[in-house]
């Protein structure tokens, strides 16, 4: 297993060389941003205090922001931030920026908050006792009855992804880290390893038990892209009606447990208990 210090190294040059990319991604995958706001606003409202940990270029940030939200935004890559102030300037809002680890938060005092986004770092904490620590140091700048927001890459989401490119699934079933996250899915059980860069992939049903671990009451447990991830680049170019009756029929279908591996990223929305 690859040691905290030289995964976090890893995974900063990764983002660092691939802030655009990472900024354009919700471009190329609308229906994540789409549905994952279509949960969130249900709590979020004007003038609430948010903290985005591991937010990348600020897409949620920039969004909330633009909302009335006072929002501070922390992430592991100086790039990510820079590209975040510079969008968040293009656009007319103001937001708090740090690029700091979501293992080093308490070193900034950045004080409490009524929503507190933990939407990346789980991807890439490889070790189970980070993963903890991540969570733990989240909860500490969350208000006591605050919400708190945490995805998960899911293990199927490496075979939707070959699903939706051609030519993929041949190379991939060949390549040992992918052979061993199809072995993690066939098993039932996470991934830690070598992918896009260092990540971990959440075998769906490890999701509750481990967020059982912590004083927070479940609110809800959703696939991102809800039932769209695997036919997502085909619906993208139907006309807006059938794809508007497709976003209808995910949204109702969002919360089924049983269509959770439709999902490439699942949220899981919880309560901080007083």
């Amino acid at each position: 297993m690859i040691q905290t210090e030289e995964n976090i190294s890893t995974v900063k040059a990764y983002y660092d060389e691939n802030a655009l990319r990472e900024w354009d991604r919700l471009e190329r995958h609308p229906f994540e941003f789409l549905l994952t706001t279509h949960m969130m606003n249900r709590y979020i409202k004007p003038g609430d205090r948010i903290l985005d940990i591991g937010g990348g270029p600020g897409r949620y940030a920039i969004y909330f922001a633009q909302k009335g939200c006072e929002v501070t935004l922390v992430d592991l890559s100086p790039e990510h931030i820079a590209l975040a102030c510079q969008k968040a300037q293009e656009t007319g809002v103001c937001i708090t920026a740090y690029a700091e680890s979501c293992l080093s938060l308490d070193e900034l005092a950045l004080g409490d908050f009524d929503h507190v986004f933990l939407m990346g770092p789980l991807y890439h904490l490889l070790h189970d006792d980070d993963r903890v620590r991540a969570v733990e140091q989240a909860l500490r700048h969350l208000k006591p009855g605050g919400l708190l927001y945490v995805t998960f890459v899911l293990a199927f989401a490496g075979i939707i992804y070959d699903l939706k490119n051609g030519g993929m699934i041949q190379s991939d079933a060949g390549n040992p880290a992918t052979a061993s996250l199809i072995d993690a899915v066939v098993r039932g059980e996470n991934y830690a390893g070598p992918a896009f860069t260092s990540a971990c992939f959440f075998h769906q049903n490890h999701i509750l038990p481990f967020m059982e671990r912590f004083p927070l009451t479940k609110l809800h447990l959703f696939g991102q892209e809800g039932i769209l991830a695997p036919n997502e680049l085909d619906i993208l170019q139907r006309d807006q009606a059938e794809i508007d009756c497709w976003i209808t029929l995910a949204k109702r279908f969002l919360e089924l447990p049983e269509l959770l591996s439709y999902s490439e990223h699942a949220m899981y929305i919880g309560r901080k208990e007083p």
